[in-house]
């Protein structure tokens, strides 16, 4: 059966490149959410060859032809043209009875769709399972990740975990009683392991997909892509971990001064009482009330409970010197992806140059063809 998914391109935009391209922005309406995926034309080019070579049959409606004395960035009603085929051209596969085109991986891939639940005939295990086993023990299945779509559900599943356990920090960063924060720090914590576990899965099946030389392996630029996909994976998996850490020692040291505080109130009790008792003899311990002790004070002199201070101040002064640490730290990583999001910027800036330079080439190579011919 048909996924039920409204599909449209109601908008085009010039990119910001040099020289520019169009993008047109497919827009998509699920169930349950609504996303746009922005693809340029030589994307659905490539897209409609990969389907036809999984099916083996062409779509029921014609690609918009490539047009080579005009092109859609000058001629706006070109553009728009263009625009429409394009958008009849993904509807007429998406309301196609003959569901083939939608259950190929080309198809989910090129939208960003979630793996369809589909089972065969013989009741064989269905894309659904599969992912649960990859995720939950791939060591238990003969067949470890080697499907690039199944890869692209793993790392969804692995990135929904990452967005669980930053709602679950803020939400402990919200709450006033101790109990409800180590609930929800918990939950983080068993978030940020999952999502762990799924990253070696993850890493351990690109390595597989880059092995395999199956019809469905995907190309050098594919792999290098997602390998750092993962890397900024792990990074916002290390930088919530370390937020997890500096938020549990700030307990611990809120903890901390509220003793001291609760010492110093008592110290004061005592000194108020000795002023007041003015002309009368003090009391041996110095005005230290025994209601208000605690079970690590109530056997120490006064001397003894200064020395207690003294440790508490030099332990909270320890704490603080490792939030700073972890604050540096976090700034450093901060620093560290800001960088390599502008190097990756720069290479697809370039490759992007080159291969609209490589476009070029070809285009004379065929009119110098067409001109022997």
């Amino acid at each position: 059966m048909a996924p039920s998914v409204e599909i449209s391109i109601p908008n085009t935009t010039l990119s910001h490149t040099s020289p520019p391209h169009t993008v047109y922005h497919i827009t998509l309406r699920l169930p349950l959410r609504s996303f746009t995926v922005p693809k340029r034309y030589s994307d659905f080019s490539a897209f409609h060859n990969t389907l036809i070579s999984q099916t083996n049959a062409p779509p029921p409606a014609p690609l918009p032809s490539k047009t080579w004395f005009a092109n859609t960035v000058s001629n706006e009603r070109l553009r728009e043209d263009r625009r429409d085929g394009l958008e009849q051209y993904l509807r007429a596969i998406n309301e196609s009875d003959d569901g083939r085109w939608r259950g190929s991986p080309a198809w989910r891939a090129f939208l960003n769709l979630p793996t369809a639940v589909t089972t065969t005939g013989s009741g064989s295990t269905n894309t659904s399972s599969r992912l649960h086993a990859a995720i939950t023990d791939p060591a238990s299945t003969n067949a470890p990740i080697t499907d690039p779509t199944l890869w692209l559900d793993c790392y969804r599943d692995m990135k929904s975990h990452l967005h669980d356990a930053r709602l679950q920090l803020s939400r402990r960063d919200q709450e006033t009683t101790p109990q409800k924060q180590h609930e929800s720090s918990a939950q983080a914590k068993k978030s940020l392991v999952r999502a762990g576990t799924i990253i070696t899965t993850l890493d351990d099946g690109l390595k597989n997909i880059g092995a395999s030389h199956s019809a469905s392996s995907i190309g050098g630029g594919e792999i290098r892509r997602r390998k750092d996909l993962l890397i900024n994976a792990r990074k916002e998996k290390d930088g919530l971990e370390d937020l997890l850490h500096a938020m549990a020692t700030k307990s611990r040291l809120d903890h901390a001064v509220a003793s001291v505080q609760d010492k110093e109130a008592l110290m004061n009790v005592g000194n108020a009482g000795d002023g007041a008792s003015s002309g009368r003899r003090a009391p041996a311990r110095s005005g230290r009330v025994l209601g208000k002790e605690t079970e690590r004070t109530r056997e120490l002199d006064n001397d003894g409970v200064l020395q207690l201070q003294r440790q508490m101040m030099q332990s909270q002064d320890q704490n603080v010197d490792e939030l700073m640490k972890i604050i540096i730290r976090q700034k450093e990583l901060g620093t560290q992806i800001n960088e390599e999001l502008e190097v990756q910027n720069e290479l697809l800036k370039l490759a992007d140059e080159e291969t609209d330079i490589l476009k070029g080439k070809l285009d004379v190579g065929k009119k110098r063809i067409g001109k022997i011919s």
